[in-house]
């Protein structure tokens, strides 16, 4: 049956084909229960048919839904960022939503408000939080009454409900890894300190050394890029000649780590095993492929997605989900030399 005279398909035309009411048809397209499957199957194939696309500003009128949610980011150039987007893109769209990103060049207070007022202004359902989190933007988050809000690295207390990587876990596992080996002499290549992150991966090297009476000495800092753990790594053989093994904050750092050590002349693993976190695409190609920790942002992207919807029906409880990352053995780890 052809469409209307006057372009696009309605709303009619559906109900028309599929021989039903429009009242059933916009049942159907707003996924209400309560409708028969061979009558939902038959409206789907009409809509399908006319290639028919409800009219989002009408729907939201009616339901006061927008089918949106909105995403704060800050360093989404870098692979968890970036990836942590792209996943909460996927699971919205197999939800029925759509996304809007409020991309944030400044990261400060003022910037983080000005971006939720203008995502709540669009008339999104909810806000997913992809940024670093200090105690001023949890004290911003706490009062913000527009849409409910999740938080990827968040807080455990107040009004977001985090959703996160357990990094402090994460990194026991990475170490433990080393010292299984026989490493004794583990030093740790950190994040930038204003990061929360690199303070709970700082905090899981220290943890399972404790654990396993190791003695440790301050963590080399880096800036989370290949140079800055180049220039890490420069130190570190500097600071700790007899070191056996280094625990590095992320993948980046660690390949530039890697890169001292094979200019110092340390061979990796045989004289030097190294630990990176994130399992970025690159990390099964270097030379040698890099044992770190994967973090499943496919997984993230869904519980992200989920948190909100909770949220947005009422049934969550608000608690913290944490994710565990997996060790990734590669080549880069092996006994210490002797």
């Amino acid at each position: 049956m052809p469409a209307n005279h006057f372009g696009k398909p309605t709303m009619a035309d559906v109900a028309r084909l599929a021989q039903v009411s429009a009242q059933t048809v916009s049942r159907v397209i707003n996924d209400y229960e309560f409708v028969k499957d061979d009558t939902r199957e038959r409206v789907l194939r009409a809509v399908e048919q006319l290639n028919y696309r409800p009219n989002v500003a009408a729907r939201t009128l009616a339901n006061r839904k927008s089918r949106t949610i909105g995403v704060v980011a800050t360093d989404y150039h870098s692979y968890g960022p970036a990836a942590t987007l792209s996943s909460v893109e996927a699971a919205a769209r197999s939800h029925g939503y759509g996304v809007s990103v409020m991309s944030l060049s400044r990261y400060d207070s003022r910037s983080v408000s000005d971006g939720l007022a203008q995502l709540t202004s669009q008339g999104v359902d909810g806000v997913i939080f992809i940024a670093p989190q200090s105690r001023d933007i949890h004290t911003l988050l706490n009062s913000f009454d527009g849409v409910p809000v999740v938080t990827y690295r968040g807080f455990d207390d107040g009004h977001t409900t985090p959703v996160t990587f357990d990094s402090v876990e994460g990194s026991r596992l990475a170490v433990r890894h080393l010292i299984e080996f026989g490493h004794e002499r583990i030093v740790h290549l950190s994040g930038p300190s204003s990061f929360g992150v690199a303070h709970s991966r700082t905090v899981g090297w220290l943890r399972e050394m404790a654990a396993a009476g190791l003695a440790t000495v301050d963590p080399v800092p880096g800036d989370w890029t290949p140079g800055g753990g180049y220039a890490a790594g420069v130190e570190l053989l500097k600071r700790c000649p007899d070191a056996t093994a280094a625990y590095v904050a992320n993948d980046h750092m660690a390949l530039g780590l890697m890169l001292a050590l094979h200019r110092a002349g340390r061979r990796v693993p045989d004289d030097f095993s190294v630990v990176g976190f994130d399992d970025i695409p690159e990390a099964a190609y270097t030379i040698p492929p890099l044992t770190t920790m994967r973090q499943d942002f496919s997984d993230l992207g869904s519980r992200l997605l989920q948190a909100l919807l909770e949220e947005l029906d009422g049934s969550s409880d608000g608690a913290p989900v944490h994710l565990v990352p997996d060790l990734i053995a590669r080549e880069s780890t092996a006994r210490p030399a002797g």
